[in-house]
């Protein structure tokens, strides 16, 4: 099974030709499940919802959609001068999406732009997938708010988990390096879990280490021009494998790390993660 996550940047730069690279690119992939951060949805006159990033997405590759818009989109807003574009997270599924919720983040006054965690429950054929992307706040200074969004993060995923065998997938952009408090506290095999006994794996601990890992690299136009080292801050975490080790990690790379027909499609690069969806021979 192949999952994906990607930010892809809003409606930042020259987003008409990005969304045909992302598409691009996904198309390529060929993934099963995708969880998107940073997703547009324009309003159509009369306050209706008009054309959305990632049901467009969704249709163009033939996969079922969930979106959630985010409670504070006004700073986005300003950011491009447009009050009629929503802000959001998506997955995009080869199977259905039964249940869907969606988790505010907390957040202090000065950092709060209405990130989320948007929560999934997929059917496959042999399996029910507890799935989740969320986006945590970006501030270089904010470890100590980023800490208390993957506490509540890791509550929302514990009410969700379920019993079944496969375990969760977690995804998204955290804004955060792999060493950091808030990724050893959502892992919780570095230091104490948020939640007692919940363990998810970061599935680049599987990557081949002489693999470029940065998902924020400055080869990318869009990251050089705000300066900064290149680091990877977007991460798919997995529970450990259930029976026969079902959800194993076989595979982790990125991917939309370079142009599409001379446009790169977004800020951050894609990370990509096949898990094994069956019993291992």
């Amino acid at each position: 099974m192949r999952v994906v996550t990607w930010n892809l940047w809003w409606r930042f730069g020259p987003w008409e030709a990005r969304q045909k690279a992302i598409l691009s690119v996904l198309r390529e992939l060929r993934p099963d499940v995708v969880g998107l951060q940073e997703v547009w949805a324009a309003s159509a006159a009369g306050g209706e919802t008009g054309e959305n990033l990632a049901e467009w997405l969704a249709g163009e590759l033939g996969l079922h959609c969930a979106w959630a818009a985010s409670h504070a989109p006004g700073r986005w807003r300003r950011r491009i001068g447009d009050d009629t574009v929503d802000i959001g997270n998506a997955v995009l599924s080869r199977w259905p999406v039964v249940t869907q919720e969606v988790l505010p983040l907390p957040a202090p006054a000065d950092v709060d732009d209405g990130r989320l965690a948007l929560y999934t429950r997929l059917v496959t054929p042999r399996h029910e997938i507890p799935f989740f992307t969320t986006h945590l706040t970006s501030a270089t200074h904010a470890s100590a708010a980023r800490c208390r969004q993957v506490t509540a993060l890791a509550e929302f995923i514990a009410r969700h988990r379920g019993d079944g065998d496969f375990p969760s997938i977690v995804t998204g952009d955290f804004n955060a390096w792999p060493d950091s408090d808030e990724i050893r506290l959502l892992g919780g095999y570095k230091t104490a879990p948020a939640v007692p006994r919940q363990v998810l794996l970061d599935a680049w601990e599987y990557a081949d280490p002489t693999a470029p890992s940065a998902t924020w690299d400055m080869a990318n136009p869009y990251v050089a021009a705000g300066g900064g080292p290149s680091v990877r801050i977007d991460y798919i975490h997995v529970g450990p494998p259930g029976p026969g080790g079902l959800g194993r990690v076989r595979g982790v790379r990125r991917a939309g790390d370079g142009p599409v027909n001379g446009i790169w499609p977004s800020d951050h690069a894609a990370v990509v993660v096949d898990l094994e969806d069956g019993p291992m021979p």
